[in-house]
């Protein structure tokens, strides 16, 4: 028995949850190719052991992973049921159907593409019983595939369910083998798809090349997130990059590391250096050190210009030096000028005599 609290109308109450004992067993269903927990009666199961389990699709085949274990759940519909152990019938029909599914890609294919439908068919599986057959496309946009599901119940004859998938979904369907030489992790063990990011490749200081880091879906590869944390943990104690480091007198700047081997990468202008984290451990200057230098030299550079404003306008620009005239040049020019004017008047009074 265990106490839950809820909230009615804001105000906080405490309930008692009975909770029951279930075997669940843990079982690959072969069509979906993940691993779902299942509630079941029958505790002589083993791992290896083919069996029938109902999921959302309807039946379908599947193989024990693992032994069951006793564990404490709230209901049985919590859990998806076992329904029986697989007979050889089963088995024989399983093997029929599974050709059924691959005439049925190329069908689909077919009846999409004299409809002009843009579609890529994934997979089609048929339930154990071949009530039902679910068959996965992708596409990028949106499809009307109303006229291609009448089409396809004329040739079929059974229930059908169309469903569009992802790139990352295909990738797990279809499977590969990854940049690492082994087969894709989300074929073989993931369940369920992680958001990956490109901080995670960052901070595992990786190139930050798309299509290396990018696995056969296109996206980010899953396998980023797995040494995310480690690295992360890894890196706590490291200095971050771009602070400076004051490192055989001479100040550095943190361009990059190795996580792993702990070699912290300098940088001046002049050298490039690696050294080991423990040898500038205690030399990493505060964060702000970059910019107080700046500040300083934008500081003096200012103080530079005020001076230069300063002494050019102390500087006295020495205005042109009139010449001046003295009064007895001034009394010679009038002598020339009054001389000229006496001449002028005789030789013009001579002139007016002649006439006469």
């Amino acid at each position: 028995m265990e106490e839950i609290k809820i909230y009615n109308d804001g105000e906080e109450e405490t309930r008692e949850v009975v909770k029951i004992k279930a075997n669940l067993i843990n079982i690959l269903v072969y069509a979906m190719k993940k691993a779902f927990f299942f509630t079941t009666e029958d505790t002589s199961l083993k791992s290896g052991d083919k069996v029938i389990v109902e999921t959302t699709r309807g039946l379908e085949l599947g193989e024990v992973i693992s032994s069951y274990e006793e564990k404490e759940i709230l209901s049985c519909d919590e859990f998806p049921k076992f329904v029986k152990l697989a007979t050889q019938q089963d088995l024989f029909a399983y093997d029929v159907l599974k050709k059924k599914g691959e005439e049925a890609i190329k069908q689909t294919q077919e009846e999409a593409r004299k409809l002009n439908l843009d579609m890529t068919i994934i997979s089609a599986d048929y339930t154990i019983d071949a009530s039902k057959i679910i068959i996965c496309y992708l596409s990028e946009t949106r499809v009307d595939f109303r006229e291609l599901l009448k089409n396809l119940a004329s040739i079929f004859h059974s229930r059908i369910e169309l469903r569009q998938i992802g790139t990352r979904d295909k990738a797990k369907m279809i499977g590969g083998i990854g940049i690492c030489g082994l087969k894709l992790c989300c074929s073989t063990f993931l369940n369920e798809f992680d958001g990956i990011s490109i901080t995670m490749a960052k901070n595992q200081m990786l190139a930050l090349n798309i299509p290396k880091l990018s696995g056969h879906c296109g996206k980010l590869i899953c396998c980023l997130k797995f040494e995310n944390e480690a690295y992360l943990d890894a890196q706590k104690d490291l200095p971050r990059v771009g602070l400076r480091v004051r490192y055989n007198d001479e100040v550095y700047k943190i361009t990059s590391m190795n996580v792993i081997t702990r070699m912290i990468r300098l940088e001046t202008k002049e050298n490039v250096i690696n050294v080991p984290y423990d040898e500038i451990k205690d030399k990493v200057l505060p964060k702000d050190y970059a910019a107080n230098q700046q500040a300083l030299a934008q500081k003096k550079k200012k103080e530079q210009l005020q001076e230069e404003n300063t002494a050019s306008n102390n500087i006295k620009v020495e205005e042109p030096i009139k010449e001046e005239i003295s009064s007895q040049a001034l009394d010679n020019q009038n002598n020339r000028r009054n001389n000229f004017k006496r001449r002028n008047n005789n030789y013009q009074g001579k002139k007016q005599n002649e006439k006469n």
